[in-house]
């Protein structure tokens, strides 16, 4: 349980991804994954007010590794924004991978902010796109609500949990991370680096 000082009205709970793909049996399985549904559930009735997230790739996004031919996933190649690691196929806009876990249940929550549309940029972040200039306009919606601090639970907390804790640093709010209502991939240590950064930036892990 969160102190009641945690979850007033200028505070937002962010739920990142919790999607099929992200668990078992999915196309970008995050290990241990669907643990998470039950813990975000009792979180979540903790918060007035909570925005979810959800990856909506079409199909042929270009951080597919099947979009480059000889690619593997996992694998790495140089985009117009930078190096992007390939994935599988995943959470294709409109297919069971891509909807919301079935027993996520959180009737409240405000918004659903869709995000790795562009055909052309990967989003992990909440309120970026990997070029780091493309708004998906959280931030303004945040602040239009005038909330003030920033919640973060979901998947996977080394890849799109890290960078909306980051960019929501960035963007002026306080922000937390609920690390036992994440999960992780762990690529080349990426979940070291993670914790690494976020105390390099004063982001809480609580």
């Amino acid at each position: 349980m969160l102190e009641k000082s945690a979850t007033g009205g200028k505070d937002v709970l962010l739920v990142v991804d919790v999607q099929n793909d992200f668990c078992s049996g999915g196309r970008l399985a995050v290990p241990r994954g669907e643990e998470v549904v039950p813990v975000i559930n009792e979180l979540a009735r903790q918060f007035e007010h909570v925005v979810l997230t959800q990856d909506w790739h079409p199909a042929g996004h270009h951080s597919f590794a099947s979009s480059h031919p000889g690619k593997k996933p996992y694998e790495t190649v140089e985009l117009a924004y930078g190096t992007q690691i390939l994935w599988p196929d995943h959470c294709i806009q409109d297919t069971d991978g891509a909807r919301l876990h079935g027993e996520l249940r959180i009737p409240h929550a405000e918004l659903v902010l869709r995000k790795g549309y562009h055909r052309e940029i990967d989003s992990y972040s909440a309120f970026y796109e990997n070029d780091h200039t493309t708004h998906t306009g959280l931030a303004g919606y945040l602040r239009e609500r005038a909330f003030e601090r920033v919640y973060i639970a979901g998947l996977a907390f080394d890849f799109c949990v890290r960078f909306s804790a980051e960019d929501a640093k960035r963007e002026g709010f306080e922000v937390a991370v609920v690390e036992n209502v994440c999960r992780g991939i762990d690529i080349e240590g990426s979940l070291r680096v993670t914790r690494q950064t976020f105390e390099t930036l004063g982001i809480r892990c609580v």
